[in-house]
Order: structure tokens, then sequence, then C-alpha cells
């Protein structure tokens, strides 16, 4: 049976526009299922909206898959609820990649905690595109260049993005978990980041790589959290994903 991958996009893109680079380019080699984010499921974020409903749902497609083990691979804000997946679920992973989560549940370094703050606040009160462009510009380098939205009406998914990245926002501060439940991962693990994005990305994999006893760490050039997505998953970076999964799997 072939490597099976559940894909979890971040709070802007929806999955199929997130991963549909990597489903290019991984092929016939694995069989990804393409999970969106709950959040994201009716037009305004469910009253009570927590990362649990998240995580039940990626149990919930996994179970309709008959997997009761498979790869996650997972982008910004899905990498948060990735890394939650992994404390919480880690018999269910063959093993983890991610690119950027936006944040690595529990407990605040105060340098993550600095970072954070600096952007709630900066964010505080905005709506609509406003929101959207700040959230954009804190999160690369001073100097880096970010695409303009296209042109045209927003469509009724964008419009809902704003109001689902809050939510999400919330979710992460409101979400309990223990860091060091990520020590005893038997699988694993992937973590790439781009040289343009915030140095608040090297510091999480940092973070990370004192946590997790098998994990690898790519730094890609010339790319930041926002760049399109064929400029993340490009050939070498999915040649390391599937050796990865080739290697969990055997």
């Amino acid at each position: 049976m072939k490597p099976q991958v559940i894909c979890v996009p971040g709070s802007v893109a929806p999955a199929a526009q997130r991963y549909r680079p990597l489903i290019d380019r991984v092929g016939d080699a694995a069989e990804l299922h393409l999970k969106d984010l709950e959040v994201y499921g009716e037009p305004r974020p469910p009253a009570g909206y927590s990362i649990e409903e998240e995580l039940a749902a990626i149990d919930g497609l996994a179970d309709s898959k008959g997997l009761s083990r498979f790869h996650l691979v997972g982008y910004s804000g899905g990498g948060f609820i990735s890394l939650a997946y992994a404390g919480t679920r880690p018999r269910r992973l063959s093993s983890l990649a991610l690119f950027e989560p936006a944040q690595i549940p529990g407990r605040l370094t105060d340098e993550e905690q600095a970072f954070f703050s600096m952007l709630r606040g900066k964010l505080e009160g905005l709506r609509g595109d406003q929101f959207m462009s700040t959230f954009v510009r804190e999160q690369v380098k001073p100097g880096a260049v970010v695409p303009p939205p296209p042109p045209g009406p927003v469509s009724p998914e964008m419009q809902k993005r704003p109001a689902g990245i809050a939510a999400l926002i919330q979710a992460f501060q409101a979400y309990s978990f223990e860091r060091e439940t990520l020590r005893t991962a038997a699988f694993p693990v992937f973590y790439g980041y781009g040289d343009l994005s915030h140095e608040e990305q090297e510091l999480k994999a940092g973070i990370l790589a004192r946590l997790f006893a098998d994990i690898h760490v790519q730094r890609y050039a010339g790319v930041h959290h926002f760049v399109p997505a064929e400029q993340i998953y490009t050939e070498a970076h999915v040649r390391a994903l599937r050796d990865m999964w080739e290697r969990a799997e055997s």
C-alpha cells in the first residue's frame, strides 16, 4: 500500500490550492487526502470554535478512509493543528511534515511571546483588507516582496479569512498543551521554512529540534510564508518528503 498522507492547510489558501503542487509532484507515489479547516465550514467561525474540533475532524477523515496510521502534512495554521495532533495522538502518525507552522502549541518562550503579542496588538481592531495586509506584512522580513492580491472582486471563500484568522489566533491561545509530550514521538519529522520569513520561524525550528528526537530542518532561499505554493513544494522539497515517508514506511 502506498503512503497515505493527510494534508492540512493554513488560514489563507484552501487545501486544494495550497497542496496542488505537492499533489502534482508526488504523483502516484503516495495518496494525499486534503483536509480543509473546520473554522471555514460556515460563513462565520462557529461559536466556541476550538482546536479540539480540528483534531476530531482529522480523526474523522482518517477513520472514513480506514487509516489507523498515516503521514501528516501541515502548513501555517495547519502546522499548529498538526503539532497538536502529534502530541495528543502520536500512535496514529507515521511521520510529520511542517512548513512554517503558525505557532507551536503550549507555553510560549519569552521570545515567542514578544512576537505574538506584537502581532496581536497590530491586528487589534483591524478588519478586511487592513487586517490581511498587516497579517501578511508582519510575518515576513523587512524588505521582502509580497505579491499583491489578485485583481477583481474577493471570492466568498476569501471573505471568510479575516474572521477565521482571528478565531484561529484566539483558539491557539486557549488551547492547553504540554510541549514535553513531543519528546516521546517515535516518528520522523520534517520542518521547512524560508529565509525571507520573520526570524520567528527560525526560532520555532530550534525549539522543535530540542523536542523531537528525529527531525530534519531545511531552510529555503528566496522563500517566505506567502509565496505561491509552487515555490514552497518544489521538486527538492517534495523529494525530501517522499524520502521521509518511504523511510517511515520501512
